[in-house]
């Protein structure tokens, strides 16, 4: 969708969400010598301005990062890449999952990624000169590139759903990549909706059956009056050891604040 930009929502409950556990199972992925390739279909710009006006608009990162900053030990790979990007950019810097990434990753990994608005496209490709990135629809890429080189690595699906048929079309995306990659890392995002209308799409991916996949969401207030999101997911194929434990850890933080 063209007109979705992600700096109005950078750094939300549904980031913290999906970025701590992104960068727990990269950071297990990268203590094995063998490189690895990370790809993602849905890019967005890589860094965000938490002080910016689009932030400032909706505020969704009070509720969100700057909430659950707390959480996390300055060790952990979140926190890395959160100081990484203050480091770089400023403190109202917040790293989107490209840029965590490429903060986690080894200069042996490689990095691919596409994003199809030409205004994020060029913020991102000035944001990280050294990956390859593709100005062009996430799910074609993924389609035409997988399973990469190196064979090795990890995918993040971050639709936005503005569009209503992606939620009938990420279970046949996860499907399809799974038969052509599957010793792939595959993780798909969705937002759990006042209205359910993910609901179907929960279903259907539970009915592909996948071994060893997990779904796992988490529920949060809405970050403001009238706003539809009410809860964050992922579904995980092939997750890496921990990532269990660090999803319940999450869950539980977030329960209990």
């Amino acid at each position: 969708m063209l007109s979705y930009q992600h700096a109005y929502h950078a750094g939300n409950a549904a980031d913290v969400h999906k970025h701590a556990l992104l960068a727990v199972a990269l950071d297990y992925m990268v203590q094995k010598a063998k490189p690895l390739s990370y790809v993602e279909t849905h890019a967005g710009r890589a860094l965000y301005d938490l002080d910016g006006p689009e932030a400032r608009k909706t505020c969704e990162a009070a509720s969100g990062i700057g909430r659950a900053e707390a959480w996390f030990a300055p060790d952990h790979p979140y926190a890395r890449a959160l100081a990484s990007a203050r480091a770089c950019a400023g403190s109202g810097a917040y790293p989107g999952s490209p840029l965590i990434a490429s903060t986690l990753l080894r200069p042996t990994d490689r990095i691919l990624l596409a994003e199809r608005h030409p205004a994020e496209c060029a913020a991102l490709r000035a944001t990280l000169p050294k990956a390859q990135i593709f100005a062009e629809d996430g799910p074609a890429m993924a389609r035409r590139l997988l399973p990469p080189d190196p064979r090795r690595g990890f995918l993040l699906i971050d639709p936005s759903y503005e569009v209503k048929d992606e939620f009938t079309a990420m279970p046949k995306l996860i499907a399809e990549i799974h038969r052509k990659w599957p010793v792939g890392v595959l993780m798909l995002w969705y937002p759990v909706l006042r209205s359910g209308a993910e609901e179907p799409m929960a279903a259907a991916l539970d009915r592909l059956e996948i071994e060893g996949a997990v779904r796992h969401e988490i529920r949060f207030p809405p970050a403001r009056p009238g706003h539809g999101m009410m809860g964050s997911g992922l579904y995980v194929v092939n997750p890496p050891w921990g990532w269990d434990a660090a999803a319940a850890e999450l869950a539980a933080r977030f329960t209990s604040a």
